[in-house]
Protein backbone atom coordinates (compact mmCIF):
# COMPACT_ATOMS: atom_id res chain seq x y z
CA UNK A 1 0.00 0.00 0.00
CA UNK A 2 1.62 3.24 -1.16
CA UNK A 3 1.16 5.98 1.44
CA UNK A 4 3.47 8.54 -0.15
CA UNK A 5 0.78 11.19 -0.55
CA UNK A 6 -1.04 10.30 2.67
CA UNK A 7 -0.86 11.25 6.34
CA UNK A 8 -1.32 8.49 8.92
CA UNK A 9 -1.58 8.55 12.72
CA UNK A 10 -0.98 5.58 15.02
CA UNK A 11 -2.39 5.81 18.53
CA UNK A 12 -0.27 3.82 20.96
CA UNK A 13 2.42 4.13 18.32
CA UNK A 14 5.31 3.34 20.68
CA UNK A 15 4.01 -0.15 21.52
CA UNK A 16 5.22 -3.38 19.92
CA UNK A 17 2.74 -3.28 17.05
CA UNK A 18 3.05 0.49 16.60
CA UNK A 19 6.81 0.21 16.14
CA UNK A 20 6.45 -2.71 13.74
CA UNK A 21 3.85 -0.78 11.72
CA UNK A 22 6.12 2.27 11.66
CA UNK A 23 9.03 0.18 10.38
CA UNK A 24 6.99 -1.38 7.58
CA UNK A 25 5.31 1.88 6.54
CA UNK A 26 8.64 3.71 6.35
CA UNK A 27 10.17 0.87 4.35
CA UNK A 28 7.30 0.72 1.85
CA UNK A 29 6.59 4.48 1.75
CA UNK A 30 9.79 6.27 2.86
CA UNK A 31 8.45 9.57 1.52
CA UNK A 32 5.12 9.34 3.34
CA UNK A 33 3.64 12.81 3.71
CA UNK A 34 3.28 12.47 7.48
CA UNK A 35 3.41 9.63 10.00
CA UNK A 36 2.32 10.70 13.48
CA UNK A 37 3.26 8.56 16.48
CA UNK A 38 0.69 9.44 19.13
CA UNK A 39 1.28 8.16 22.67
CA UNK A 40 1.58 9.36 26.26
CA UNK A 41 4.99 7.85 27.08
CA UNK A 42 7.71 10.43 26.47
CA UNK A 43 10.56 8.02 27.23
CA UNK A 44 9.36 5.52 24.63
CA UNK A 45 8.89 8.35 22.14
CA UNK A 46 12.44 9.54 22.81
CA UNK A 47 13.79 6.03 22.25
CA UNK A 48 11.72 5.55 19.10
CA UNK A 49 12.99 8.86 17.72
CA UNK A 50 16.53 7.44 17.94
CA UNK A 51 15.46 4.45 15.88
CA UNK A 52 13.48 6.48 13.34
CA UNK A 53 15.14 9.93 13.33
CA UNK A 54 13.52 12.90 11.63
CA UNK A 55 16.76 13.53 9.73
CA UNK A 56 16.28 10.23 7.92
CA UNK A 57 12.48 10.19 7.92
CA UNK A 58 11.28 13.80 7.58
CA UNK A 59 7.63 12.77 7.52
CA UNK A 60 7.67 11.29 11.03
CA UNK A 61 6.21 13.27 13.93
CA UNK A 62 6.17 12.35 17.62
CA UNK A 63 3.06 13.66 19.33
CA UNK A 64 2.64 13.36 23.11
CA UNK A 65 -0.99 12.86 24.00
CA UNK A 66 -3.58 10.63 25.63
CA UNK A 67 -6.67 9.30 23.87
CA UNK A 68 -8.60 10.29 26.99
CA UNK A 69 -7.90 13.93 26.03
CA UNK A 70 -10.35 14.76 23.24
CA UNK A 71 -8.98 18.22 22.42
CA UNK A 72 -5.41 16.97 22.15
CA UNK A 73 -6.54 14.08 20.00
CA UNK A 74 -8.53 16.34 17.72
CA UNK A 75 -5.51 18.60 17.23
CA UNK A 76 -3.30 15.61 16.41
CA UNK A 77 -5.79 14.48 13.74
CA UNK A 78 -5.68 17.73 11.76
CA UNK A 79 -4.68 16.87 8.21
CA UNK A 80 -4.65 13.12 8.88
CA UNK A 81 -6.06 10.73 6.25
CA UNK A 82 -5.74 7.33 7.97
CA UNK A 83 -5.74 6.23 11.62
CA UNK A 84 -4.58 2.97 13.18
CA UNK A 85 -5.88 2.71 16.74
CA UNK A 86 -3.49 0.59 18.82
CA UNK A 87 -3.67 2.44 22.16
CA UNK A 88 -5.16 0.43 25.01
CA UNK A 89 -4.78 -0.81 28.55
CA UNK A 90 -4.24 -4.51 27.85
CA UNK A 91 -2.91 -6.31 30.94
CA UNK A 92 -5.73 -8.43 32.37
CA UNK A 93 -4.77 -8.41 36.09
CA UNK A 94 -3.98 -4.67 36.05
CA UNK A 95 -7.38 -3.95 34.49
CA UNK A 96 -9.10 -6.07 37.14
CA UNK A 97 -7.41 -4.03 39.86
CA UNK A 98 -7.90 -0.64 38.15
CA UNK A 99 -11.26 -1.07 36.41
CA UNK A 100 -12.21 2.56 35.78
CA UNK A 101 -8.79 3.36 34.35
CA UNK A 102 -9.32 0.57 31.84
CA UNK A 103 -12.81 1.86 30.99
CA UNK A 104 -11.53 5.42 30.53
CA UNK A 105 -8.81 4.35 28.10
CA UNK A 106 -10.43 1.51 26.19
CA UNK A 107 -14.04 2.73 25.95
CA UNK A 108 -14.06 6.49 26.50
CA UNK A 109 -10.80 6.76 24.55
CA UNK A 110 -12.45 4.92 21.65
CA UNK A 111 -15.40 7.32 21.79
CA UNK A 112 -13.01 10.29 21.77
CA UNK A 113 -11.21 8.95 18.72
CA UNK A 114 -14.42 8.29 16.82
CA UNK A 115 -15.78 11.78 17.52
CA UNK A 116 -12.47 13.45 16.72
CA UNK A 117 -12.20 11.57 13.42
CA UNK A 118 -15.75 12.59 12.48
CA UNK A 119 -14.88 16.22 13.23
CA UNK A 120 -11.73 16.21 11.07
CA UNK A 121 -11.06 14.86 7.57
CA UNK A 122 -9.97 11.31 8.39
CA UNK A 123 -10.90 8.84 5.65
CA UNK A 124 -10.24 5.44 7.23
CA UNK A 125 -9.85 4.07 10.75
CA UNK A 126 -8.67 0.58 11.69
CA UNK A 127 -9.04 -0.29 15.37
CA UNK A 128 -7.19 -3.19 17.00
CA UNK A 129 -9.19 -5.71 19.00
CA UNK A 130 -8.31 -8.91 20.86
CA UNK A 131 -9.55 -12.48 21.18
CA UNK A 132 -10.49 -11.58 24.75
CA UNK A 133 -13.30 -9.39 23.36
CA UNK A 134 -15.25 -12.48 22.23
CA UNK A 135 -17.49 -13.74 25.07
CA UNK A 136 -15.38 -11.80 27.60
CA UNK A 137 -14.88 -13.00 31.16
CA UNK A 138 -12.56 -10.20 32.26
CA UNK A 139 -12.84 -6.43 32.33
CA UNK A 140 -10.20 -5.90 29.66
CA UNK A 141 -12.11 -8.14 27.24
CA UNK A 142 -15.40 -6.43 28.11
CA UNK A 143 -13.95 -2.97 27.43
CA UNK A 144 -12.51 -4.12 24.10
CA UNK A 145 -15.84 -5.64 23.13
CA UNK A 146 -17.49 -2.30 23.89
CA UNK A 147 -14.78 -0.57 21.87
CA UNK A 148 -15.37 -2.93 18.92
CA UNK A 149 -19.10 -2.20 19.04
CA UNK A 150 -18.44 1.55 19.08
CA UNK A 151 -16.19 1.42 16.01
CA UNK A 152 -18.60 -0.83 14.10
CA UNK A 153 -21.59 1.37 14.97
CA UNK A 154 -19.67 4.56 14.13
CA UNK A 155 -20.29 3.79 10.46
CA UNK A 156 -24.00 4.43 11.07
CA UNK A 157 -23.51 8.01 12.26
CA UNK A 158 -21.16 9.30 9.59
CA UNK A 159 -23.92 11.00 7.60
CA UNK A 160 -22.39 12.72 4.58
CA UNK A 161 -18.89 11.86 5.75
CA UNK A 162 -17.36 9.00 3.64
CA UNK A 163 -15.12 7.84 6.51
CA UNK A 164 -14.88 4.07 7.12
CA UNK A 165 -14.33 2.44 10.51
CA UNK A 166 -13.27 -1.22 10.74
CA UNK A 167 -11.77 -3.58 13.33
CA UNK A 168 -9.11 -6.30 13.29
CA UNK A 169 -9.21 -8.99 15.99
CA UNK A 170 -6.44 -11.48 16.63
CA UNK A 171 -4.82 -13.56 19.36
CA UNK A 172 -1.56 -13.37 21.26
CA UNK A 173 1.20 -11.62 19.33
CA UNK A 174 4.34 -13.73 19.59
CA UNK A 175 6.99 -11.87 21.58
CA UNK A 176 4.94 -8.76 22.34
CA UNK A 177 5.48 -6.87 25.59
CA UNK A 178 4.04 -8.77 28.53
CA UNK A 179 3.34 -11.99 26.60
CA UNK A 180 4.22 -15.50 27.76
CA UNK A 181 7.20 -16.27 25.52
CA UNK A 182 9.44 -13.37 26.67
CA UNK A 183 8.34 -14.18 30.23
CA UNK A 184 9.36 -17.84 29.87
CA UNK A 185 12.66 -16.89 28.19
CA UNK A 186 13.48 -14.76 31.23
CA UNK A 187 12.29 -17.31 33.79
CA UNK A 188 14.20 -20.24 32.31
CA UNK A 189 17.41 -18.69 33.63
CA UNK A 190 15.99 -19.49 37.08
CA UNK A 191 15.13 -23.05 36.03
CA UNK A 192 11.41 -22.63 36.77
CA UNK A 193 8.56 -21.98 34.31
CA UNK A 194 5.30 -21.36 36.22
CA UNK A 195 2.29 -22.90 34.44
CA UNK A 196 -1.09 -21.33 35.11
CA UNK A 197 -3.14 -24.28 33.82
CA UNK A 198 -1.76 -27.35 31.97
CA UNK A 199 -4.66 -27.55 29.47
CA UNK A 200 -4.49 -23.84 28.54
CA UNK A 201 -4.34 -22.91 24.83
CA UNK A 202 -3.92 -19.66 22.97
CA UNK A 203 -4.05 -18.41 19.39
CA UNK A 204 -0.66 -17.40 18.03
CA UNK A 205 0.21 -14.72 15.48
CA UNK A 206 3.56 -13.20 14.58
CA UNK A 207 4.09 -9.46 14.83
CA UNK A 208 4.61 -9.31 11.06
CA UNK A 209 1.32 -11.12 10.38
CA UNK A 210 -0.43 -8.66 12.69
CA UNK A 211 1.08 -5.75 10.77
CA UNK A 212 0.09 -7.30 7.43
CA UNK A 213 -3.49 -7.74 8.63
CA UNK A 214 -3.80 -4.13 9.79
CA UNK A 215 -2.45 -2.85 6.46
CA UNK A 216 -4.82 -5.18 4.59
CA UNK A 217 -7.79 -3.77 6.52
CA UNK A 218 -6.62 -0.21 5.96
CA UNK A 219 -6.59 -0.78 2.22
CA UNK A 220 -9.50 -3.15 1.65
CA UNK A 221 -12.12 -2.89 4.44
CA UNK A 222 -15.53 -1.57 3.42
CA UNK A 223 -16.45 -0.32 6.89
CA UNK A 224 -18.03 -2.11 9.85
CA UNK A 225 -16.27 -5.46 9.52
CA UNK A 226 -14.43 -7.22 12.31
CA UNK A 227 -11.66 -9.10 10.50
CA UNK A 228 -10.27 -12.26 12.12
CA UNK A 229 -7.18 -14.12 10.82
CA UNK A 230 -6.91 -17.87 10.37
CA UNK A 231 -3.99 -18.67 12.66
CA UNK A 232 -2.70 -21.67 14.64
CA UNK A 233 -3.05 -22.33 18.36
CA UNK A 234 -0.46 -23.50 20.85
CA UNK A 235 -0.64 -25.39 24.12
CA UNK A 236 1.01 -23.65 27.05
CA UNK A 237 2.85 -26.86 27.96
CA UNK A 238 4.31 -27.01 24.44
CA UNK A 239 5.60 -23.44 24.82
CA UNK A 240 7.21 -24.40 28.14
CA UNK A 241 8.74 -27.53 26.60
CA UNK A 242 10.06 -25.56 23.62
CA UNK A 243 11.78 -23.01 25.85
CA UNK A 244 12.83 -24.95 28.93
CA UNK A 245 12.49 -28.73 28.60
CA UNK A 246 14.61 -29.29 31.72
CA UNK A 247 12.95 -26.57 33.80
CA UNK A 248 10.57 -27.24 36.66
CA UNK A 249 6.99 -26.50 35.66
CA UNK A 250 4.88 -25.92 38.77
CA UNK A 251 1.15 -25.30 38.27
CA UNK A 252 0.21 -22.03 39.96
CA UNK A 253 -3.41 -21.61 38.82
CA UNK A 254 -4.99 -19.13 36.42
CA UNK A 255 -4.82 -15.42 37.05
CA UNK A 256 -7.93 -13.31 37.73
CA UNK A 257 -9.99 -12.95 34.56
CA UNK A 258 -8.16 -15.60 32.51
CA UNK A 259 -9.79 -18.23 30.29
CA UNK A 260 -8.55 -21.75 29.65
CA UNK A 261 -9.17 -21.29 25.91
CA UNK A 262 -9.64 -18.10 23.92
CA UNK A 263 -12.30 -17.44 21.31
CA UNK A 264 -12.29 -15.02 18.38
CA UNK A 265 -15.66 -15.86 16.85
CA UNK A 266 -18.54 -17.07 19.02
CA UNK A 267 -21.43 -19.28 17.90
CA UNK A 268 -23.68 -16.23 18.22
CA UNK A 269 -21.44 -14.39 15.72
CA UNK A 270 -21.82 -17.17 13.13
CA UNK A 271 -24.99 -15.67 11.65
CA UNK A 272 -22.97 -12.65 10.48
CA UNK A 273 -19.63 -14.36 9.77
CA UNK A 274 -18.15 -14.98 6.30
CA UNK A 275 -15.04 -16.83 5.18
CA UNK A 276 -12.89 -14.56 2.99
CA UNK A 277 -10.09 -17.08 2.45
CA UNK A 278 -7.18 -15.81 4.53
CA UNK A 279 -9.50 -14.12 7.02
CA UNK A 280 -12.96 -14.38 8.50
CA UNK A 281 -15.16 -11.29 8.61
CA UNK A 282 -17.87 -10.67 11.20
CA UNK A 283 -20.12 -8.29 9.30
CA UNK A 284 -22.27 -5.60 10.94
CA UNK A 285 -26.01 -6.19 11.19
CA UNK A 286 -26.56 -2.81 9.47
CA UNK A 287 -24.25 -1.40 6.84
CA UNK A 288 -24.09 1.21 4.08
CA UNK A 289 -23.01 -1.22 1.37
CA UNK A 290 -24.93 -4.10 -0.22
CA UNK A 291 -24.24 -7.53 1.19
CA UNK A 292 -24.45 -9.22 -2.22
CA UNK A 293 -21.81 -6.89 -3.63
CA UNK A 294 -19.53 -7.50 -0.63
CA UNK A 295 -19.88 -11.28 -0.98
CA UNK A 296 -19.17 -11.13 -4.71
CA UNK A 297 -16.20 -8.77 -4.34
CA UNK A 298 -14.42 -10.87 -1.70
CA UNK A 299 -15.72 -14.24 -2.94
CA UNK A 300 -17.03 -14.63 0.60
CA UNK A 301 -18.68 -17.79 1.85
CA UNK A 302 -21.10 -17.87 4.76
CA UNK A 303 -19.94 -20.05 7.66
CA UNK A 304 -22.22 -22.72 9.08
CA UNK A 305 -24.69 -21.74 11.76
CA UNK A 306 -23.19 -22.38 15.19
CA UNK A 307 -19.62 -22.10 13.87
CA UNK A 308 -17.14 -20.80 16.41
CA UNK A 309 -13.41 -20.15 16.32
CA UNK A 310 -11.87 -21.36 19.57
CA UNK A 311 -8.16 -21.86 20.40
CA UNK A 312 -8.90 -25.20 22.06
CA UNK A 313 -10.87 -26.53 19.07
CA UNK A 314 -8.57 -25.22 16.35
CA UNK A 315 -7.57 -27.49 13.46
CA UNK A 316 -4.08 -25.96 13.13
CA UNK A 317 -1.50 -26.29 15.92
CA UNK A 318 2.04 -25.22 16.64
CA UNK A 319 4.38 -28.02 17.77
CA UNK A 320 7.35 -27.84 20.12
CA UNK A 321 9.69 -27.77 17.12
CA UNK A 322 7.69 -25.17 15.19
CA UNK A 323 7.57 -22.99 18.31
CA UNK A 324 11.35 -23.15 18.69
CA UNK A 325 11.76 -22.11 15.06
CA UNK A 326 9.28 -19.24 15.44
CA UNK A 327 10.92 -18.02 18.67
CA UNK A 328 14.28 -17.87 16.94
CA UNK A 329 12.77 -16.16 13.89
CA UNK A 330 10.44 -13.66 15.56
CA UNK A 331 11.48 -13.20 19.20
CA UNK A 332 15.13 -13.99 19.94
CA UNK A 333 17.61 -14.66 17.09
CA UNK A 334 20.06 -16.04 19.68
CA UNK A 335 17.55 -18.51 21.10
CA UNK A 336 18.96 -21.96 21.79
CA UNK A 337 17.30 -24.95 23.36
CA UNK A 338 18.66 -25.42 26.88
Amino acid sequence: MDLTAKSLLITGGTGSLGKALTKQILESSPKIKRLVIFSRDEQKQFQMAQEFPASQYPGVRYFIGDIRDYERLKRALKGIDYVIHAAAMKHVPIAEYNPMECVKTNILGAENLINACLETEVERVVALSTDKAAAPVNLYGATKLASDKLFVAANNITGWNPIKFSVVRYGNVMGSNGSVIPFFLKKRKEGVLPITEPTMTRFNISLQSGVDMVMHALEHAWGGEILVPKIPSYRILDVAEAIGPDCEKPVIGIRPGEKIHEEMITASDSFYTYDLGKYYAILPSTHKWKLGEYVEHFKAEKVDMGFRYNSGENTEWETVESLRKLIKEHVDPNFREV
